[in-house]
């Protein structure tokens, strides 16, 4: 963590004294590709090699810096086991005041986390985890107690029109695929020594199907189907980078019977706000607010640990990690109910042109957050002293707060390489009871601003 810091913090201050001025940004036009090697890390899944390609097209350059139309590719593998292809398109001037976004994801885990619900509700035991990777105490847990199989297709189609210039409908489709199951202990230990294989212990999946908690009819996976709609106002000045304005979401997303094994309702709203504290994009100040619910007492587990998300992207792997609560281990905080806040300073500190494309750095310093409101009902797991080891915690989630810095490459305000690492503040909090509850922190690097 400090050498991590000690980074961010040197690299800041030697670009301090390079800052340079703008001298009139480039308008781009027609196709441009940005390829790039999917070579990076997060903390959640390892190291990640594949490769990504992005293709923009700016078109005469009226809507620049937004772009006309982008399609995005990706595949890649990761050190902790998992494999990711997607691909993504979105088009802004295909159908006229109409703007068409869709994308298909797989997603193939052997070991996908799950810390399961309710978030401190859950306890999780960073201690025995800890005694396992060095194997100094007989008392231990392995990492893969906190493990599962998630295999996922997901697939989506939506559509954004204008109501007025900044207020818009949504509608879309979507259709998601999921297959989950205990992880396979003998595939992980394949071409282990014996000596560093994994013990044959049921896993805290395992434990959440024998309460109950888990239903028989959701435990091996699902597929779910039906709609999307919701209203957004939106006043950015551009999107890729947005240094003012109100970008404010609602929707609802209704798996409908009939196309899904077990139908649900989910609604969410988000409010962004971007607030420019030095204009000419130097210096701004972000924050996310957002509530993602359920209606209703029940919904399968299999679709909990998601963020609904209409556009281009596909839904969000959360709470916690990269794209919703950095520093936090990913779906530490699931449960039908969430509030969550991100809060950003962004300075723009160089800025410049190079080959006929317009160049920045950025620095960031954020405080993620997030809870569960409402709960899945774990009265059972409270109940239940079977397992060895500790799997019930507190009787109500309470907050779970991040604090962290980044950088950021810039490339013609769309194509963003990000670095940031975060900490949960539980990391220092050594006599409280939720001590490391979180995780002891988390280094990414990965493309875009969260939001």
């Amino acid at each position: 963590m400090k050498k991590e810091f000690t980074f961010l913090i040197t690299i800041l201050l030697a670009c301090t004294v390079l800052n340079a001025k703008d001298k009139g940004g480039i308008t781009k036009t027609g196709y441009n590709l940005g390829p790039l090697p999917a070579i990076a890390y997060d903390a959640d899944k390892g190291f990640q090699i594949g490769a990504i390609l992005q293709l923009f097209n700016y078109g005469d350059g009226s809507n620049y810096p937004n772009y006309n139309s982008k399609t995005y590719f990706e595949y890649s593998f990761f050190t902790k086991g998992s494999h990711l292809i997607q691909l993504r398109y979105d088009n802004r001037t295909l159908i006229p005041g109409v703007r068409w976004s869709s994308s298909a994801r797989v997603i193939l885990d052997k070991a996908f986390d799950f810390y399961g619900f309710n978030g401190y509700q859950t306890y999780y035991d960073h201690a025995a985890v800890a005694a396992g990777k060095d194997k100094s105490s007989r008392d231990f847990i392995f990492t893969p107690f906190y493990r599962y199989q998630r295999n996922e297709i997901k697939l989506k189609t939506d559509f954004i029109g204008d109501i007025t210039p900044n207020f818009k409908w949504e509608a879309g489709l979507f259709f998601d695929y999921y297959k989950t199951g205990t992880i396979d202990y003998d595939n992980v230990n394949k071409g282990k020594e014996e000596a560093k294989q994994f013990p044959k212990i049921p896993t805290l999946f395992d434990i959440y199907k024998t309460a109950g908690i888990i239903a028989e009819n959701e435990k091996d996976g699902g597929y779910a189907g039906g709609l999307r709609a919701g209203l957004v106002y939106d006043t950015r000045d551009k999107e890729g980078a947005p240094s003012r304005g109100i970008w404010a979401e609602g929707h609802i997303a209704a798996a409908l019977p009939g196309i899904s094994k077990i139908p649900y309702y989910r609604y969410s709203l988000t409010w962004r706000h971007y607030l420019p504290i030095v204009t000419d994009d130097v210096l701004t100040f972000a924050y996310r607010l957002n509530y993602e619910g359920n209606f209703g007492n029940k919904a399968p587990s299999y679709a909990l640990p998601y963020i609904t998300n209409m556009g281009e992207r596909c839904d969000f792997e959360g709470m916690g990690g990269f794209n919703t609560v950095r520093g936090i281990m990913r779906t530490r905080i699931v449960g039908l109910d969430m509030a969550t806040y991100t809060a950003e300073l962004r300075w723009r500190f160089v800025k410049f042109q190079l080959g006929k494309q317009n160049i920045a750095f950025a620095a960031n310093i954020f405080s993620d957050g997030s809870m569960v409101t409402r709960g899945v009902d774990l009265s059972r797991l409270a109940a239940l002293t079977g397992s060895k080891y500790r799997v019930y915690g507190q009787d109500k989630d309470t907050p779970h707060i991040t604090f962290g810095a980044g950088l950021r490459f810039i490339m013609n305000e769309n194509f963003i390489v990000a670095a940031e690492y975060g900490m949960p503040i539980t990391h220092l909090m050594k006599n409280s009871p939720i001590y490391n509850q979180d995780g002891t922190g988390a280094f990414y690097i990965n493309i875009g601003y969260l939001f």
